[in-house]
Order: C-alpha cells, then sequence, then structure tokens
C-alpha cells in the first residue's frame, strides 16, 4: 500500500504521505510507504530535518497500486496513471474533487484547514499513538496550511490538534518553531524563477476552462515582487506551453496576511474583478487573501462555471 499527496508537494503533503502511512501501518497491520511526487520546498526539507526524517521515495507512476490519497481528490493533480490504480483511500481538508472507484473506499473529508488535523484525529479515535518524529511533520503541515492559525480556513480543531501536537513533538515554544519555519519558506533567492512560478501549484478545470493556480508564502513580499519581470516571463512562457485559460501566481505576504498575483490570462480584468481585486500594474492587488482554497478558488467557479 501507498500513501502520496499531490503534485507540487507542500508541507501537508509531505507530512500527510508520512502521518497517514504511519498511521494505516499501526492500524491496519501490515506496511504502508509514504511516496510524493516531486521534491520537497525549503520548508519541507526544514521540516524533515527538524523530524529527523529522510523524505519519503518519488514516483510518478501508481499503475496497479494499492494507494491512498491524501491533501486532494483531483485526477489533474495525482499521477497520470492514476485511473489505473486501486484507490483505497482519501483523507482531504478541501472541495471533493472528481475522484471515481470501482470499489468500496474509506473517505475522510473534513471542512478544516490542514489534513493533517484530520489524520490527527484519526490516530485519537482509533486510540492509537503518534510517534515522536510523525509528530513534529504534523504539526508543522498544521501551522503552515493555516498561516500559524491566521487563515481564514482554520478551525478549532486545528488549533487544538497543533498544541497537542507540540507536547508530543517535544515542541515547548510554537511561535520560535513557526518563525524558523517560516523563514525557511521565504528563503527565495536561490530559487529559479521557472520553479517559483510552480510552488504549491494545482490545475482545476472550472467549466471547459483550465485554471492553474501557484502560491508562494514568504514573510517578506518585496523579495518576490524585487523579481517580478522574470516571474512574469516565465508565467507568459508557462500558459503558453499548456495552453491554459489562466496561469496565476499568488505571493503572499503571511506577516500582513495578504497577497499580491501575477496573472497570465485570457480574461485578466474579469479574474482580477472576480477575485475583488485591482490591477496595480501588471499585479493584481489583493488585500486580505491568503487563502487559495477558501478566497481564490470559490469565487472563480462561481464566475466561470
Amino acid at each position: 500500500m501507498l500513501v502520496l499527496g499531490h503534485t507540487n508537494p507542500d508541507c501537508d503533503s509531505l507530512a500527510g504521505s508520512i502521518s497517514l502511512s504511519a498511521f494505516l501501518t499501526k492500524r491496519d497491520g501490515k506496511t504502508v510507504t509514504p511516496i510524493m511526487q516531486g521534491e520537497p520546498n525549503a520548508e519541507g526539507l526544514f521540516l524533515l530535518e527538524q523530524a529527523g526524517l529522510a523524505c519519503p521515495e518519488i514516483r510518478t507512476s501508481i499503475a496497479g497500486e494499492e494507494v491512498w490519497i491524501i491533501d486532494y481528490s483531483d485526477f489533474n493533480q495525482a499521477p497520470k496513471d492514476a485511473r489505473q490504480a486501486k484507490i483505497r483511500g482519501i483523507v482531504d481538508h478541501h472541495k471533493l474533487g472528481d475522484f471515481e472507484t470501482d470499489e468500496q473506499l474509506e473517505a475522510w473529508i473534513w471542512p478544516c484547514g490542514c489534513s493533517n488535523t484530520i489524520v490527527y484525529h484519526m490516530y485519537k479515535i482509533h486510540n492509537i499513538e503518534i510517534d515522536q518524529q510523525v509528530a513534529v511533520m504534523m504539526l508543522g503541515a498544521i501551522l503552515s496550511d493555516t498561516v500559524h492559525f491566521n487563515s481564514p480556513t482554520c478551525t478549532q480543531i486545528d488549533i487544538d490538534a497543533a498544541h497537542e501536537l507540540a507536547k508530543i513533538a517535544g515542541v515547548d515554544d510554537i511561535d520560535a518553531f513557526v518563525t524558523a519555519q517560516f523563514a525557511a519558506k521565504s528563503d527565495i533567492a536561490a530559487v529559479p524563477s521557472e520553479e517559483l512560478i510552480l510552488r504549491d501549484l494545482k490545475v482545476y478545470t472550472i467549466g471547459d476552462k483550465d485554471f492553474s493556480i501557484a502560491q508562494v508564502e514568504i514573510t517578506n513580499i518585496d523579495a518576490a515582487l524585487s523579481r517580478k519581470e522574470e516571474l512574469q516571463a516565465e508565467l507568459v512562457k508557462y500558459k503558453a506551453e499548456f495552453g491554459y485559460h489562466t496561469a496565476l501566481v499568488l505571493l503572499t505576504d503571511i506577516t500582513n496576511l495578504n497577497s499580491i498575483a501575477l496573472i497570465e490570462s485570457e480574461e485578466s480584468a474579469l479574474v482580477a474583478e472576480t477575485l475583488g481585486g485591482t490591477f496595480v500594474g501588471e499585479l493584481i492587488d489583493l488585500p486580505n487573501v491568503v487563502s487559495r482554497k477558501k478566497q481564490v478558488l470559490p469565487p472563480l467557479q462561481t464566475q466561470f462555471k
């Protein structure tokens, strides 16, 4: 059995593959292996180092395998041969996507801020102990996805789970832990532009149009804006290569809790208006926007379906 998160893995996807596979191994009494669809980002590497864990194997083919999916439920975020795999379970905190199966499956889909919050409760419900190293990863994932409890997606169960996981992880000062974690996330100086515009990228089909939405979360947005021209040039090439209706990169300031978006679209003005933003040069100013799943995707779905 395998557990894997979405393409362009973020901390929730990385930690979730590890925490869920450890849970299933203990609950079901058979070996379950975490895998990833790509390299972890700097924040993910920070968490792996803090936990003292190795990076899971990177695989892009799962045909014929039994798999659990975590942090998504859309085929376009899965390996290309996912329809030839046997999906045994899903853990997710997004909208329900287009996965369909031929057999029964176990599904845990909750409206909370992080998939690892759900996994925490799976451990709790089944009275299974969480290992210290796994708890470090789960804590980091919750802090990342909820932007240290500041995201509009954050719920009380996320906050409660994080504090319980901090005890298991041996983290006495959550504020100091998250400060170091976000510093690692924000170090983008050495990240090539072609990689930066794909950070935490997800592709959504809305009606008959494909929207590519990436998100770069940083503590100082000026570090990204200083590279605006090169990032925009890469975005133009990326959209042309895949033929998307819209390619959007959210530059999210996780200190001041707002975003500025780079956009390349067939209908840029309509996208900006739909998101409640205003154009500033070639950028869209999105005050108070930090959540793709709650503040960006829903209005786009309403407008373009």
